[in-house]
């Protein structure tokens, strides 16, 4: 085998945007096709009695969030290698967001996990149906809180990368403007959610369409065109007279 072609920036760049685009999709199924036919907006019965009929639907939605921070935790090391002739430091301090979300992440799933204890049948003779379905809401809700704070900090690493891949010359300049903007989108997001719950609801959908056309461009791109493989070595060759 070919060290060259191993280490070779286009193949991290391939793999990186399929990471991307399964994470995407991934992602999307789980929340609004899986968690989104159970989840009942405003009724907490109907959200824990759907838990109960299709727990195995639940769990597969749990399941795949995993598989996507797996994935995530492979494209963070992709993104650092690729972005690290451009600004060292700033790449690390990127990685270090993105390591933090999605630990964030990982721990707000387990509150879904913890959905599923409440509508247990056996809790039934120890607890009334309301008091089991509001843990099962709380437990959701705080998911939800969890979820929004991971987004934030990725929305910092977003503003980071999204101004070294503008710097790069290795990559199109308007990819790196889409990418802050996604990540102005998910820190508003995040304080919203912290400061005002209620907004919210109509904050999310207008932060969504931005971040989705920054994301899938950047995968897509990733995947198709790749990296300008000459204007990397220069960057990667300009980088390693600075040391």
């Amino acid at each position: 085998m070919n060290p060259n072609k191993i280490t070779s920036p286009q193949i991290y760049a391939r793999i990186g945007g399929l990471l991307y685009l399964v994470i995407i999709v991934a992602g999307f199924y789980a929340e609004f096709f899986l968690r989104g036919k159970i989840i009942v907006a405003g009724n907490d019965s109907a959200t824990a009695n759907n838990i109960m009929g299709s727990p195995g639907l639940w769990r597969i939605g749990i399941a795949l969030e995993y598989f996507c921070i797996i994935c995530t935790l492979i494209l963070a090391m992709i993104y650092y290698f690729l972005l690290r002739p451009v600004h060292k430091e700033l790449n690390l301090l990127a990685a270090f967001f993105r390591l933090v979300s999605i630990t964030v992440q990982a721990v707000a799933l387990l509150h879904l996990i913890e959905a599923l204890f409440p509508v247990k049948k056996e809790l039934f003779e120890v607890f009334t149906a309301d008091q089991l379905y509001t843990m099962t809401n709380f437990a959701i809700k705080s998911h939800s809180y969890g979820y929004s704070i991971s987004l934030l900090l990725l929305g910092c690493c977003f503003l980071i990368h999204g101004y070294l891949i503008f710097k790069s010359g290795f990559l199109p300049k308007v990819l790196g403007i889409l990418v802050q903007i996604a990540g102005i989108g998910y820190i508003t997001n995040g304080f919203t959610h912290i400061l005002e719950p209620s907004l919210t609801a109509w904050t999310f959908p207008i932060i969504i369409i931005p971040v989705l056309v920054a994301e899938t461009s950047l995968s897509i791109w990733l995947l198709v065109k790749g990296v300008d493989v000459e204007k990397w070595k220069m960057k990667q060759s300009e980088s390693s007279q600075l040391i």
